[in-house]
């Protein structure tokens, strides 16, 4: 089980590491033109830009307190704060009928509901 949960934590935390850069550094201008990045238009920069930061903080939540096995109760709890961001864009994209993009949410979702119940079991 505790593979399962790093493979799930590496994953995940690499695509929220990502996808939190890319708005932090990306202009919105052009995050609106990739696939499933019009959503960025309807928002403030500063909110975009403060999601990916959030992003990025729970990437780095995912894998370092329990890799440096200080504080890894904070592991899960990274995953509750992503896990709210996931329900909030799978909203807002089905609102804007985006299915298939609620439907990787929705994955990213079970996989963070996944990591956190395994490591709430093993804290």
């Amino acid at each position: 089980m505790n593979t399962g949960l790093w493979v799930a934590s590496g994953i995940l935390a690499a695509a929220f590491l990502v996808a939190g850069s890319n708005k932090l550094f990306v202009p919105p201008a052009k995050l609106a033109k990739a696939p499933g990045g019009g959503w960025v238009l309807d928002f403030a920069v500063v909110f975009v830009k403060t999601l990916g930061a959030f992003e990025v903080l729970g990437a780095i939540g995912l894998i370092l307190p329990t890799l440096l096995d200080t504080a890894p109760f904070l592991t899960p709890l990274a995953g509750i704060g992503l896990g709210v961001i996931m329900v909030g864009a799978a909203n807002v994209e089905f609102r804007r009928n985006e299915y298939r993009h609620v439907l990787v949410n929705i994955t990213y979702f079970v996989l963070l509901a996944f990591v956190v119940f395994g490591r709430f079991l093993t804290a």
